[in-house]
């Protein structure tokens, strides 16, 4: 509740709904000029929540495709003489957007090991629609991360 006695996020929360761009710029100018009683806090905080969510879920979707083209080029042997080339290309690029989305937030690293095994499981489920894949893939999140590995 502001000064006069209403919320303002009852105000703002318009405003967020109605115009999203338009509530950034307020409420960073709202910061900058340090009138905290006027930010809207529960859409801010909300935000703030969803930034690191959506960080989390970046690194899930490259680990994701990167691992899926790494089955490909390991299992999919039907088609690898044609496709070798393209699935390698994609392989490095995953790479190195995951290496860039994990400089830009290098605290998920800490996560890889958690999101690599649920990763890996989502990948095999994937890939086995297109492919037989053996019982146990044998696949390593070191192998995964590794800039000059490819499989054989």
């Amino acid at each position: 509740m502001n000064l006069l006695g209403y919320g303002f996020n009852k105000m703002t929360r318009i405003k967020y709904e109605e115009d999203y761009y338009l509530w950034t710029q307020t409420m960073v100018e709202k910061l900058k000029n340090q009138d905290y009683l006027s930010v809207d806090w529960d859409n801010l905080i909300e935000e703030i929540e969803d930034m690191g969510k959506s960080q989390k879920r970046a690194v899930e979707s490259l680990l994701l495709r990167l691992t899926e083209h790494l089955l490909k080029l390991k299992y999919w042997k039907a088609e690898k003489e044609r496709n070798k080339k393209h699935w390698q290309s994609e392989v490095v690029n995953f790479r190195v957007l995951l290496r860039k989305r994990l400089k830009e937030s290098p605290s998920l690293k800490a996560k890889l090991p958690e999101i690599y095994t649920e990763i890996l499981s989502d990948s095999e489920r994937s890939m086995s629609k297109l492919f037989d894949l053996p019982e146990q893939t044998k696949l390593t999140l070191v192998q995964v991360l590794d800039e000059d590995w490819f499989p054989n």
